[in-house]
């Protein structure tokens, strides 16, 4: 099992939906997560991509410099880079990190952030440019010199100099659509999921793996979450809510009008489950949606103790997910809370220097909060 956490690069706090208890984004308080995650054994660190972010590539580029044995899961966004300047740059990290970067291709989002990224296309078009992009990519990747002439995308005699430190740079890719499925069928390594419930994150996988087989190859499966992890459930139940006690119901009407004007098929999901859960945003005791009420994305979030929320993640585990990409308020506290009372559980084990420097973080480096938190 792969336990990966979450760099907020659009800022963090302790609510949401208010600028109450919020902390500045900035390149020091990543630098204390990335540390953290680093030395507390995760694999890895997702960065998010989108106007509303510091860029992850250069992001992360600061962050592998003050870490040891991070990963990073970068974007790349076919029709706003191209396949071959994009895998120039994946190498790159790849050599002077040895080894640690990940791709996570990118191609749904809001349509008038990328109309302000100078991309026009309709939803299936762009997956249409993503399979064109990562067929150059693929090429590239198994040191061939490559010549495309396609709808969207032209190169001639492309082809990368310099080896990668990995025989292959994974690639990750989520899409619920049609469309979205076809491509990671074809060309990607692990497909990635939000925090749908157990049943219906069983069906994708399902017409995945059937897809992936037609296309002649195998998926490896993640899935996307929040979570909130305490002593006890009534605690972390009790975290959850307060988390989200700034939110109006006005807020979270506008919000969720807000979200519903995005053509990603995962971000309707997202919405039905907010609005089809039997106790309001709670799908089942330990599964939660109030954390999508007014955040784009992941909107669920894995709730209780740590014998309740490795349970749950060993549900899911069955289904064929080996790879958790997980995130909590504050993520700094957060990943604590979820590596001490977790990873005994699901027999991962903490770095090797965590208790020291879980030492240094209680002295206070944690910063103070004035500043929004988005």
């Amino acid at each position: 099992m792969n336990v990966f956490w979450f760099i907020p690069t659009h800022g963090d706090g302790r609510f949401l939906g208010t600028t109450t208890g919020g902390r500045p984004a900035t390149f020091d308080y990543y630098s204390q997560i990335a540390r953290a995650a680093d030395t507390l054994g995760y694999e890895g660190v997702l960065l998010p991509t989108g106007r509303g972010c510091e860029d992850a590539w250069v992001t992360a580029s600061g962050l592998a410099a003050v870490t040891q044995r991070l990963k990073f899961l970068v974007a790349v966004r076919p029709g706003l880079v191209s396949p071959t300047v994009s895998y120039r740059m994946a190498t790159t990290f790849d050599r002077q990190t040895r080894g640690r970067i990940l791709i996570n291709i990118v191609t749904g989002g809001d349509t008038e952030e990328l109309e302000g990224d100078g991309l026009f296309l309709p939803h299936d078009e762009r997956y249409a440019q993503a399979d064109e992009f990562l067929d150059i990519w693929g090429g590239l990747d198994r040191r061939e010199t490559v010549d495309h002439d396609g709808k969207y995308l032209r190169v001639r005699g492309a082809r990368d100099l310099f080896k990668p430190f990995q025989p292959h740079i994974p690639l990750y890719f989520g899409g619920s659509s049609p469309a979205a499925m076809k491509v990671a069928a074809k060309y990607v390594d692990f497909y990635l999921t939000w925090g749908e419930p157990p049943q219906q994150v069983a069906e994708k996988i399902a017409l995945m793996r059937q897809a992936a087989a037609e296309a002649g190859r195998e998926l490896r499966f993640g899935i996307r979450f929040h979570v909130i992890v305490r002593d006890t459930v009534a605690d972390a139940r009790r975290d959850a809510e307060k988390l989200v006690q700034h939110v109006t119901p006005e807020m979270a009407a506008a919000g969720q009008k807000l979200l519903a004007k995005f053509d990603s098929e995962g971000q309707k999901r997202i919405l039905d489950l907010q609005r089809g859960g039997r106790e309001g945003p709670w799908l089942r005791p330990d599964l939660w949606a109030g954390v999508g009420m007014v955040r784009g994305g992941a909107g669920t979030a894995m709730v209780g103790d740590g014998a309740t929320v490795a349970a749950l993640m060993q549900e899911y585990a069955a289904l064929g997910i080996d790879t958790f990409i997980l995130s909590g308020y504050p993520h700094l506290e957060e990943a604590y809370h979820f590596a001490e009372h977790v990873f005994p559980h699901l027999n991962l084990s903490r770095g090797p220097d965590a208790d020291r420097l879980g030492e240094v973080v209680g002295n206070a480096i944690i910063p103070g909060a004035a500043n929004s938190s988005r």
